[in-house]
Order: structure tokens, then sequence, then C-alpha cells
């Protein structure tokens, strides 16, 4: 098992953003990266906070992430937009598509944005917690390249393609933020550095079996062996698997198919070339009603799942983004938990950088 660090979380941020600024990226720029990856740490969600550190250095150094990249709109209507990212990074796509669905939801009562030839984006909720920051509606989905195996296949052709939904409401923003495989990739990640077995039902080998090593796992997705994680649900149709697969096409139509960008069996198979897809929607709920009444409704709901009947031995319920919020306010002004071998990373790209490492 490996061990974990206690790093100051202000400190954590700097260095980040010291990083990226390295790469080439402005300071404005950086800080959006470094905003998302910190993000993820902060709610508890290590497979995507700087733990992915060491996928974005190889990214941007072999080209696929293009520092420099200059995003366009390349259609438009009053409601909807398609743009070409052109290799930037994802965060930096994410946000400015996330941004222009909510001005046209502002303007229009609703807006649409989708990305193609984009990179990898981070969580999913930080996009839709935007939205709902402006008192709308937000839905992000992306895909990814192919890591999960259709139900009965063995062969990796869809992403872990991730789909999240904010609202407002009190005292909690509800925030669900999912993949549509049983873990992304970065669970798998964390699990290899950890050395520990991949539960049973997680992932699939080269041929279809089932297989709890992650290396082997992780070896296979990136070498196009075969195998890969199952879909949300599991591997065949006992427990839903099907549900979670047919999930994942869903988000392959809206983030890829409508932006006339690349589906997840095409995704990563180009030299210096990711071609990930996202997609973006904001909602003025206000088109349905009076908003006051609307989001009142939303917060008895949740307040009142919260207060429902637990099960033998439980003392709680969680409505979706309460546990990420209420750890976001014990280590925004604290420490976060980094894995020696992430550490290991960080002091590894510093170095290649010029930049000086954390002072852990």
């Amino acid at each position: 098992m490996a061990n974990y660090r206690q790093i100051d979380t202000k400190k954590a941020q700097d260095f980040c953003e010291y990083l990226f600024c390295a790469y080439g990226f402005s300071s404005d720029e950086s800080k959006i990266i470094t905003d998302v990856l910190i993000r993820a740490d902060l709610y508890g969600i290590e497979s995507h906070g700087i733990q992915r550190l060491i996928r974005y250095h190889d990214e941007i150094t072999s080209g696929r992430v293009s520092v420099k990249a200059k995003m366009e709109i390349v259609h438009e209507t009053a409601i909807s937009a398609c743009i070409e990212a052109n290799k930037a990074m994802g965060q930096l796509a994410g946000t400015w598509a996330m941004n222009l669905a909510i001005q046209k939801a502002k303007s229009c009562g609703c807006g649409m944005v989708t990305v193609r030839n984009s990179n990898h984006y981070g969580i999913a909720g930080y996009y839709t917690e935007m939205a709902a920051a402006e008192d709308l509606i937000g839905t992000s989905t992306t895909n990814t390249e192919a890591i999960c195996v259709p139900t009965f296949g063995s062969q990796a052709m869809t992403g872990t393609n991730a789909m999240a939904l904010a609202m407002p409401a009190d005292p909690y923003v509800f925030s669900y933020d999912a993949s549509t495989t049983v873990v992304p990739r970065g669970t798998l990640e964390v699990f290899m550095k950890n050395n520990k077995a991949l539960p049973e039902n997680w992932a699939l080998d080269a041929n279809g079996n089932p297989c709890s090593d992650a290396v082997v796992v992780i070896d296979n997705i990136i070498a196009k062996a075969g195998g890969g994680i199952a879909p949300l649900g599991g591997l065949g149709t006992l427990h839903g698997g099907h549900k979670g697969y047919g999930l994942s096409i869903i988000v392959d139509l809206f983030s890829a198919v409508i932006s006339g960008g690349l589906t997840s069996n095409y995704v990563n198979r180009q030299p210096g070339h990711t071609g990930i897809c996202h997609f973006f929607t904001a909602i003025d709920y206000g088109i349905f009603g009076d908003k006051v009444s609307i989001k009142a409704g939303m917060s008895k709901f949740l307040q009142e799942l919260r207060e429902s009947k637990k099960a033998e031995g439980q003392s709680r319920i969680y409505t979706h983004g309460e546990m990420a919020a209420e750890m976001m306010a014990k280590r925004r002004e604290g420490q976060i938990p980094v894995n020696d071998k992430t550490l290991t990373e960080m002091k590894e790209i510093a170095e290649k950088l010029g930049v000086t490492f954390l002072d852990v």
C-alpha cells in the first residue's frame, strides 16, 4: 500500500500554476487549468486531481495538446454553437464553451454548445456548477478514448464518457457527476499506485475474461490490445451493465456525433492528436415558471430525501454534491492528501521544466 502525504492546498495550487506557465500557458490559462484540477482533489476525487499531472505532461510534451491552440466557433445559432478546439487543453475549451452556453441561456433561455478536437477536461461537474452558480441548470458530457467494453464484448469501444448535471438548491447545489463506466480510468491508476487488486465485475482482460490486475487492464487499454472497464452496472446484464453501455453511447452522440468529431473508438488513435469531444447546456429554468418556487421545490425534495428512513446501521443519506461540498469546506484552507507515487511524478516533471518543487 502506497503512503499519502498531506500537502498544503495553497502550495499545491501555486505549484500547478507554475507548471502550466512553464509549458507556455498564460497566467490566466494556468489558473483555469489548475482550478479544475485542484477542485477534484478538494472534492475528494483523487482520480481526476493532481495525480493526472503526469498524463497532461505526456500529452503536452508529445504535441497532443497544443499550448497555443486557437479555438473557433464553426457553426452557431442563437441557442447553439459548435466549437473547433484545435487540440486545446480540455479545461480551457470546457470553460469557454460553458461560458458561451451560459451567455446564450441568459439571452434565449437555453444554450447548447458542443466541442470537437479537444482534450481531457477534468471533472464534468466543474462545468455544470459554473451554470448553477449563475442560477441555471447545467449539463455536460465528454467522451474519451475507448476503455469501456460493450455488454457481451471483449473490445473497448466507448469511453469513460462522463455525464453531469447541476441545479441550484439550498443548502447544497444538486450536482451529479459520474462516468458511464463502473469507474473511470483514473481510479484504476489509483489502484495501481496503491498496489491494490480491482474488485470483481470491474474490468476485463484482452480475451474478455474478468481481470483484477489494474496494470494489465491499463496496459491493454494503452496498447489497444482488447479488454477494458465494464459499463456502469458491471459485466453482463444481471446488474444493469447494458444500461451503462447505452448511456455511454448517448454521451458519444451528444459529444462527438453532433459535433462532427471523433467517437470514442477513434479517440487517441492518431499520432499527436486525441480528438476528445464535449457537450454543454445551460438552461434558465425560469422559462418553465417562477424560479423562486422551482428552486424551493427542488430544495424541499432534496431535504425530504435526506430525512427519509435510513437503512439499519446508517445515520445519514446524502444528496449528490453534498459530500463533495463538505469535503471542500474542510480542505480549501487546509491540506489535500497526495499519493507518494504522484509526488514522485510531480518532482520529475518539475525537474524537467525547471520549476521549484513543492516544499513538503
